[in-house]
């Protein structure tokens, strides 16, 4: 049985609909979040035009071959469709942006590209995207499909492909597939075409550098891991002297931070010495530093140090195999500088405590990620000891950070270990970052890694409890249907049990919401609190608000926002009544509200 489906018959009844398409168009308010391009006025515009039966790019049309079998088929009578109304509880789809990179300026050699808004320049990139959406979990497949799009001859196909993928790769607030996928198909695809490929790629590259300074802030960071990886599957090689412009610019400006950012990721997939190596000697400034351990002990100039003494006894009993009660016995001898603090909590912590501990311990551990992992294991009970305060959680994330300051990498799993280990909880570490002590490094990429983890780790914990929870009640409910009359008795006794279980699990559930709630407060807080003081100090020094400080801050505002959008919409009146009033500054609120939009 065919659905009879005549092309140019549904491009007449699709023309009709224009004028009430386009009276929509009007009345359809633009979220100030989207840049989006006309796509549906594009359509209408064109609806015209492709009434014609030939099309200039050889697209595929298949009811073309088959036009004598459907003409012959059963017609079916479609019933009218009417679209549900909107309630307060209606989940919207998120606004697509139209990505454009390439022109018909871009490969003036070869075939010319179809318009930015032409229908044509749609359905090829729709094609690839399915053939994309088909494949994705194997690469080469997926990589063979897209280079033998029909009609290739005809149209710019690598252009194409090289736009559908970074399409993809910077859809927001996440891309249809893992970031690692299009990085392993790029990498296919150049060892498919080799002769034209790469150089297509290398171009494109061009153009976002380019364009660094008006990307958002969440691609540049796709744009970076993507970039990093891409060279290290390549030795490395890129003409670097061509982004020398970068080295006389603000340091804090996107193209020296994307550089510096594409190095260190680099170091991470290599060493070192390999990354001094590959680049020039004028780019030194944006090299990263020598991933080494700073231990304060570790000299002569540190015999004057408080705790130096305590420190040298630390390291003899590590070396020896001490155990934790043994460990107890020497820091009880640290003097604590918060003695006369009134407050109890000022009182327990002690800060030299945990500095000379962690310093000492992190030192002897630092030959591999495993040393370090095995040292938070072992003393685990001494980590939750001295850090049983919110003040002695902060102190541990300081000390750590002094020690491996110059090895992002080793910070990032670290502060993962504390967190699955208990050592430290979420608050702290987003507490943490956005302290004085990282005010230098508040805008490197590592930064938010780790607190979109965090966020991430709390999420799925309250997931997972709340799913506990629910298999519990499901079982529950099972032993209620198979309950017989003879063995009442037994069943009461299974169902006190489950009972006591689901009041225990639903204890859980509120604790861990209560705990994501708070997380979540404690992160938009401080960001009000930066953003207020950047704001006011331009003010009273009457210069600009528009740093690129100030932008990046107010972008990763955003990016948490909608990275999590679906959690964060549970707590909107919390954070309505308690953070976003209305007495805010507009700069601020404005991006609240634009978040809001998205759901209205």
């Amino acid at each position: 049985m065919y659905l009879r489906c005549d092309g140019i018959g549904m491009c007449m009844h699709f023309y009709r609909l224009c004028p009430g398409l386009e009276r929509s168009c009007t009345r359809r308010k633009t979220q100030k979040w989207t840049v989006s391009l006309p796509t549906l006025k594009a359509i209408l515009k064109d609806a015209r035009r492709l009434i014609c039966p030939c099309y200039k790019y050889g697209l595929l049309r298949n009811h073309i071959h088959k036009r004598s079998i459907l003409c012959e088929a059963l017609q079916h009578n479609l019933p009218p469709f009417t679209p549900p109304p909107h309630t307060e509880d209606s989940v919207y789809p998120m606004p697509r942006v139209i990505f454009r990179m390439f022109d018909y300026t871009d490969d003036p050699e070869g075939p010319v590209m179809p318009g930015s808004h032409s229908v044509e320049r749609f359905v090829i990139e729709e094609n690839l995207h399915c053939i994309i959406k088909s494949h994705w979990k194997e690469r080469k497949t997926c990589a063979a499909q897209l280079v033998s799009y029909p009609g290739k001859n005809k149209i710019p196909l690598n252009y194409h492909i090289v736009e559908v993928i970074f399409a993809e790769l910077f859809q927001l607030p996440a891309p249809p597939h893992i970031d690692v996928m299009y990085t392993t198909l790029l990498i296919e695809l150049c060892k498919l075409q080799p002769g034209s490929l790469p150089q297509v790629l290398a171009q494109a590259t061009e153009m976002l550098y380019m364009r660094l300074d008006t990307m958002n802030t969440t691609c540049v960071d796709r744009f970076i891991n993507w970039f990093s990886h891409h060279l290290s599957n390549f030795q490395f090689r890129w003409s670097w002297e061509d982004w020398s412009d970068c080295l006389t610019q603000d340091p804090e400006s996107p193209k020296p931070k994307f550089v510096r950012e594409v190095l260190e990721k680099c170091m991470r997939l290599s060493y070192h010495q390999r990354i001094l190596d590959i680049v020039p000697p004028t780019f030194s400034a944006l090299c990263p530093a020598n991933p080494t351990c700073i231990y304060k002990y570790g000299d002569e100039s540190s015999n004057s140090l408080p705790g130096h003494s305590v420190a040298l006894c630390l390291a003899v009993a590590f070396k020896s195999k001490a155990t934790n009660d043994e460990i107890f016995s020497i820091l009880k001898d640290v003097p604590n500088p918060n003695q006369d603090d009134d407050d109890d909590e000022g009182f327990s912590f002690n800060p030299l405590k945990i500095e000379v501990f962690m310093q000492t311990l992190l030192h002897l551990a630092a030959k591999s990620f495993s040393h370090s992992f095995s040292a938070l294991a072992k003393f685990h009970e001494v980590f939750k000891t001295l850090a049983e305060s919110d003040e002695g959680k902060l102190h541990v994330l300081r000390v750590m950070f002094e020690v491996w300051r110059n090895h992002p990498q080793m910070i990032a799993v670290l502060v993962d270990k504390m967190i699955r280990t208990q050592i430290v909880d979420c608050a702290a570490v987003a507490n943490w970052i956005f302290s004085s002590e990282l005010s230098r490094d508040f805008t490197r990429l590592f930064v938010w890694e780790m607190l979109h983890s965090t966020i991430r780790k709390m999420n799925k914990h309250v997931l997972k409890i709340q799913k506990e929870l629910e298999e519990a009640k499901e079982k529950l409910a099972r032993q209620h249907k198979r309950r017989s009359d003879d063995d009442d008795r037994s069943s009461d006794r299974k169902d006190g049990a489950l009972e006591e279980q689901i009041e225990r699990l639903q204890e859980k559930v509120e604790s861990a919401q209560s705990e994501q709630k708070n997380l979540f407060l404690v992160i938009f807080q401080r960001f009000i609190m930066i953003l207020t003081e950047h704001l006011v100090r331009c003010e009273t020094e009457g210069t600009s608000v528009l740093t690129p400080w100030y932008k990046n801050c107010i972008e990763r505002l955003q990016q948490i926002f909608l990275q999590h959008h679906q959690i964060i919409q549970q707590y909107m009146v919390t954070l309505e009544n308690l953070l976003f009033t209305a007495e805010l500054d507009p700069h601020i609120l404005a991006v609240f509200q634009q978040f809001c939009a998205l759901q209205a």
